[in-house]
This record gives C-alpha cells, structure tokens and sequence, in this order.
C-alpha cells in the first residue's frame, strides 16, 4: 500500500509517521519538502504530487490552525483548509484512492451540553470553522471514499500545547486563571495515529465504513479543570510552581475576549466510531497523564 502524508511535522502529522509505517510505503511531506509539493497554498504542485506518486490512501494532516488570525486572514484559510482540500478529493476519486482528512468540532455553533453527533446540523462560529466545514463539504461532493474525522481540543508531547503552556505560566506567575465554561476532551495525537491506522485498515477492507466519524478521548472535562489536573500531576512530580492546583482561578469565557468565538460545548459523539471499528476510546485523563510524564522525562 502507498500512503501519502502531508503535515507530517504537526501534532497529528508527526504521530501518523509511526502508526502508518506498518500499513505500507509512506511518503510523508511537509511544506517544505523538496522532491513533492506538499505545500497546501500550490494548488498545482499539490496536484502533482499527487498524480505522481499515485498513493493508495490520503492523509491530510496539513491545515491551517490559527482559529484567531483566520478572522483576518480568511483566504488563506479557505486557500488551505478548503481549496487544497478540494484538490485533493478530486485526484483521489479519479485515482480510487481513499482520502483521510481531519476536520473539527468547530463545524459546530457549540451550544447546548449534549455531545455533538455526525448528524446534527452544522453552524460555525468563526471563520476556521467555515474553512473547515468547506473542506469537509469539498470532500463528500467529489464522491472520493473518504474518512473525515472530526476532533477536538488535540494536544501533544512534541510542540506546543495548552499543558506546557500551563506549566510555564505556573512556574512564572503569582496567579492564574482559565476559562471553566467550555467543556470538551482533550484528545490526543498518539489516539488520533493509532485510530487512523486501525481505520485505514479497516475501510480499505470494507469500503462500505467510509465516511464522517467524530474521534475524541472519552470523558469531558473543561480548560479549567484541564489546568488543574496538569498542575496536580506537576505538582506529585516535584516540579516547582508558584501557582498550585488549587489555586487556579476560574473564568468566564466573557472575560478572556478573543478575535474568533469560542464554542461553548465542544463535546463530540464518539459512538459512531466505536462501533463501527470495534475500538474502546480511552479517558481523556489516561493520556494527559501519558503526555506529562513524556515532557517531564524530555
């Protein structure tokens, strides 16, 4: 099986160079690499590369993140999270590929408490969301076979993230405060890997399981309470802070303004995914804790 992987010095990205290696030949792209294009602003080299290498399956790791500086910079936003996204469909239906694409529960307009499902109507609140969900909607126009996996609040070892984040501003400030009303999962790129092997494989066995599946950790949980239990974990290790656990200050979404809006609910229906791919999804706590230990023995 060829494979190729664009993104692969992101959280997800760098993760899927280990679970794909042993589903076959990966060809894994950054926006720099030298010999492929897997820039996702040239439209026409991305086409290419893909034309070229003729991969069995698609995996699109590669997107543009910056929730807040997409308010101003929409057509590069939509340039790469739909636009290039729509380029790649459209080769994959016409190769017989299989497409993998990761999308976000920002396709949502995040209210309510129950978690979202595959089904429930879409309404982004902030320009990334509406990249989003047109690269999503790009993808299922094409007819391409296609995984789409929306996910939510990703984190990782290597790169920045909202736990070392907290960690540092822990060990540098007298106080602290983190917004306690947005509830989500915080999921992280080692799952997001593992599951996107374990469903390749499963989908290139059985087409009929292609399609939109939400993917997240198990349990809920909000900034707040994330912030906490990094801090308790930090805390057990020895590590010096100026701010414990339990004085961390709650906040009010309200009171932390942002160029974008945020969604309030960010829960995601995994039930979908389970079934279909017989997987049990772990507790978002399982790999934090995981995660923490990996940064602190770095």
């Amino acid at each position: 099986m060829k494979i190729l992987l664009l993104g692969k010095d992101g959280q997800v990205g760098w993760e899927l160079q280990r679970s794909l290696a042993v589903l076959g030949q990966v060809l894994a792209l950054n926006s720099r690499s030298q010999d492929y294009c897997g820039d996702l602003t040239n439209l026409l080299g991305l086409e290419a590369t893909v034309r070229t290498f003729a991969p069995d399956v698609i995996v699109n790791a590669a997107a543009y993140t910056a929730v807040d500086k997409a308010e101003s910079e929409r057509e590069q936003a939509f340039r790469v999270n739909a636009e290039a996204v729509g380029v790649l469909a459209h080769v994959a239906a016409e190769l017989g590929a299989l497409l993998v694409h990761y999308s976000t529960d920002y396709v949502f307009p995040g209210h309510g408490s129950a978690p979202w499902r595959e089904q429930d109507a879409v309404g982004p609140l902030n320009v990334y969301g509406e990249s989003k969900l047109a690269g999503e909607r790009a993808i299922l126009a094409s007819g391409c076979t296609c995984l789409i996996f929306r996910t939510c609040w990703v984190y990782a070892a290597r790169g920045n993230n909202f736990a070392r984040t907290m960690l540092r501003l822990a060990s540098e400030r007298d106080t602290l405060g983190v917004i306690d009303d947005q509830f989500g999962a915080p999921t992280g790129a080692e799952l997001i890997a593992d599951v996107t092997a374990h469903a390749i494989a499963g989908t290139r066995r059985n087409p009929a399981l292609a399609g939109v599946y939400h993917l997240a950790a198990s349990g809920e949980t909000t900034w707040f309470g994330f912030a906490r239990f990094v801090l308790e974990h930090a805390a057990a290790r020895g590590e010096p802070l100026k701010v414990r656990a339990a004085q961390v200050n709650r906040l009010t979404t309200d009171a932390y303004p942002t160029p974008a809006k945020r969604p309030a609910n960010s829960r995601l229906n995994t039930h979908k995914l389970q079934e279909a791919f017989a997987l049990t999804l772990p507790d978002w706590r399982v790999g934090v804790a995981r995660m923490l230990i990996e940064i602190h023995e770095k």
